[in-house]
């Protein structure tokens, strides 16, 4: 569905013609104005009149229909095709989940596509909107803007995960070395989530090298894109390399946390299998004797008891049913 259709001209929203294909006409007649189209999860119908209108490739409308798309910059004849990953971090669930945004720009028109939720384009919107100076630069500042917005949230979901990093690592090496049994599958489960975080920001590093004009891209320029717009985005791949940072040391950290969590269990149950041979070494002692004696003396209290029998099986179950509630409590069973 199209959540919005806008004319900016001068930095300022002015009001145009409701159908789109009349907005980019309007927009491109005054000459310093853009469209500026938002589509959520479009239906093919829909994505099909604002492809015909804008002249988009072929192949970018299949990619942005389909989504599911790594991070990547690709240039077209017509127009400019970007697909970032926003993220989204759940406190509740302690869960980072991934959405998709499509960003088409070209002669005097930015389209957007957002696949799932995360993407910040209505504060993005508003914030632009707010700061005409900045609109004023075309669809260029929204370009910026959006991948500003989306690389400075990456920031805050790395924080949010070295908390809860640092609430695993006391768990670890707490008195009882995280002697939970789920303790593993939680390491486990947070190193997925570095995971899909890692899949969102890694492949997005060449595509900001390429727009800032960093590495073999110094002189090259991207269609679409003003060159004055470089050092802006050369910040924002500043703070692409230290949230990309972050995520390979969340990586290192929590594989030696899992290591140091098997090396404990490791240990624990090298102490738990000392105590056990210790317990049948004294058991083994009275064993013995009683096995080569046979305990067949005359005077054995209870020996001529009516009940002794029944007495001693019931002592024999109680005694294996208090050792199986001993070792299930304490995980050995």
């Amino acid at each position: 569905m199209i959540v919005d259709c806008a004319i900016y001209q001068d930095g300022r929203r002015t009001e145009g013609p409701d159908d789109f294909s009349d907005a980019l006409d309007a927009a491109r007649a005054a000459g310093d104005a853009f469209v500026w189209i938002g589509l959520h999860e479009a239906t093919e119908d829909e994505f099909e009149r604002v492809s015909q209108e804008f002249g988009l490739h072929p192949l970018a409308v299949e990619d942005a229909l389909k989504a599911h798309q790594r991070p990547k910059l690709e240039v077209y004849d017509d127009s400019l095709f970007v697909v970032l990953k926003p993220v989204v971090y759940e406190p509740s669930s302690d869960k980072v989940s991934t959405g998709e945004l499509m960003l088409f720009l070209g002669d005097s028109f930015v389209v957007t596509v957002r696949h799932g939720e995360g993407a910040p384009l209505k504060a993005v919107r508003q914030r632009l909107e707010a700061d005409p100076e900045v609109l004023k630069q075309g669809p260029t500042a929204v370009f910026y803007a959006i991948a500003d917005a989306t690389v400075d949230h990456y920031l805050e979901v790395a924080n949010e995960l070295q908390t809860d990093l640092e609430e695993l690592e006391a768990e670890v090496f707490s008195p009882d070395g995280g002697g939970s049994r789920d303790t593993a599958s939680r390491i486990y489960t947070f190193k997925r989530q570095i995971l899909e975080f890692r899949r969102a920001t890694g492949p997005l590093a060449m595509p900001l090298a390429r727009l800032s004009g960093v590495g073999p891209w110094g002189l090259a320029s991207v269609p679409f894109v003003n060159e004055d717009a470089k050092p802006f985005f050369r910040d924002v791949n500043d703070h692409l390399t230290r949230v990309n940072e972050s995520v390979d040391s969340l990586d290192r950290l929590v594989s030696d946390i899992l290591s140091a969590h098997l090396a404990q269990m490791s240990v624990r149950q090298n102490d738990d299998m000392r105590k056990i041979s210790a317990w049948a070494a004294m058991a083994a002692v009275p064993t013995m004797i009683a096995g080569i004696y046979g305990m067949n003396f005359d005077h054995i209290p209870e020996l001529h008891w009516v009940w002794s029998y029944p007495a001693v099986i019931v002592l024999m179950a109680a005694l294996e049913l208090l050792l199986f509630r001993l070792f299930k409590r304490r995980g050995w069973l």
